[in-house]
């Protein structure tokens, strides 16, 4: 009986946050480039007291004859309270080793931030570009969080379709996202493609590379029905 009222107060916990909480509480992710697995991205949600830590790590390397081509490196914790998302730490290092420390924290009716525009006092409801929530689609503006700016959004709905993961066929719902460049960007921002199940989770996103025309694909592979 114990144990069962624990696991009921986590569950009421867990349910009463806008977006769901993956079984297992972990989504993990394929990153894939020209039909070759180059990376992986994994969110763990972890309730700790009356707060929800998501932890994301994404890590590609690229090799061309067994040497490194291309490197990336993002660790990011958000901090979630039942009134929305309060906190971020994260670390992101890109290949051509620009490195960026981004913080962030609810402080009075700000969101007050640092990143690679400095100091940054927005607005408190903003959300973190961490396509898992997909609330995010519905605000205009998101808190980049591989660099810590603000980037204005735009988002359209596109006709449902059915995707294929772990060999089943799935109904989802598709999306555009559009955001604007900040004049520090090193090329244009991408426009993403994501796909949601019924219930909300992200379980697909692609975006092609300015650089070299190539799409890039990251796709959930643990994916199970709540």
């Amino acid at each position: 009986m114990k144990y069962f009222i624990i696991f009921t107060i986590l569950f009421l916990s867990f349910a009463s946050y806008s977006f769901p909480i993956p079984k297992g509480n972990k989504a993990t992710f394929d990153i894939i480039r020209k039909n070759k697995v180059i990376g992986t991205a994994e969110t763990i949600f972890t309730q700790k007291d009356e707060l929800l830590i998501v932890e994301t790590n994404v890590d590609i390397a690229i090799k061309i004859f067994f040497f490194p081509a291309y490197n990336f490196t993002q660790i990011s914790k958000e901090t979630w309270s039942k009134d929305g998302f309060i906190e971020f730490d994260g670390y992101t290092k890109f290949e051509d080793e620009r490195e960026y420390f981004i913080t962030g924290k609810d402080s009075e009716n700000k969101f007050v931030a640092n990143g690679m525009d400095g100091k940054l006092f927005l607005d408190k409801n903003i959300l973190p570009s961490n396509y898992w929530n997909k609330d995010v689609l519905k605000q205009k503006k998101m808190f980049d969080i591989q660099k810590g700016i603000v980037r204005e959004i735009k988002v359209s709905k596109l006709e449902d379709e059915t995707i294929e993961i772990n060999k089943k066929r799935i109904i989802t719902e598709k999306y555009l996202l559009d955001a604007s460049t900040n004049p520090k960007d090193k090329g244009p921002f991408p426009q993403y493609t994501l796909w949601y199940a019924k219930n909300g989770e992200l379980l697909k996103f692609k975006f092609t590379n300015w650089k070299d025309k190539k799409e890039v694909i990251t796709q959930r592979n643990n994916w199970v029905i709540n």
